[in-house]
This record gives C-alpha cells, sequence and structure tokens, in this order.
C-alpha cells in the first residue's frame, strides 16, 4: 500500500503524519491489495470552530473509495473519514463475496 499525504496551506506534523500512517492500516484488514491510500488535508474557513478537513481516496483494483470529513480536528476528521471508507469497502466487498 502506498500512502500520500497531501496538507494543503499548511504544513503537516509529523505526530499527524504518524497517526495518519497508524491508523490507515486498520484498512488492510478489509483488503489485502490496496494500491494507493491518498490523504489530502486541508483548512477551510478559518473563521469557524470546526474548520478542519480530511479527504480519503482509497484505490484497489477497479475500484476507489472516497469520503471526505470537518470538524474541530484532524485527528478526528481522519478518524470519522476512515470510518466511512472502511464502511464502503465493507459494503463493496460484502456485495462482491456474494455473487
Amino acid at each position: 500500500m502506498k500512502l500520500r499525504i497531501q496538507s494543503i496551506n499548511f504544513d503537516a506534523t509529523t505526530t499527524l503524519e504518524s497517526y495518519i500512517n497508524k491508523k490507515s492500516l486498520r484498512l488492510e484488514k478489509f483488503f489485502d491489495e490496496i494500491l494507493n491510500l491518498e490523504v489530502y488535508l486541508k483548512v477551510v474557513k478559518p473563521e469557524t470552530a470546526t474548520n478542519k478537513e480530511a479527504e480519503i481516496k482509497v484505490s484497489i483494483p477497479n475500484v476507489d473509495f472516497f469520503a471526505s470529513k470537518t470538524c474541530d480536528s484532524f485527528e478526528e476528521a481522519v478518524d470519522l473519514t476512515l470510518d466511512a471508507v472502511e464502511k464502503q469497502m465493507r459494503k463493496y466487498k460484502e456485495k462482491t463475496t456474494n455473487k
């Protein structure tokens, strides 16, 4: 699995990057053949409290999964986005194994 973290309009700390790396490993229990995992972090509307957005795109052979969440912190946004992607992957796997 190739992980790419891109922070837009700010520099992500190494702590945040290692947190994302550790949390993203849980997706491998659904699919062994994950090709790419792209994480986009950005600050939106700086005047509001919930302005940290995380977008995650997971690529497996023939399918892409995508989710985006905006929260108070990047850690919370990453967790919720990974949950959404995990749900999509679980549904896809159930659908393909039931055929």
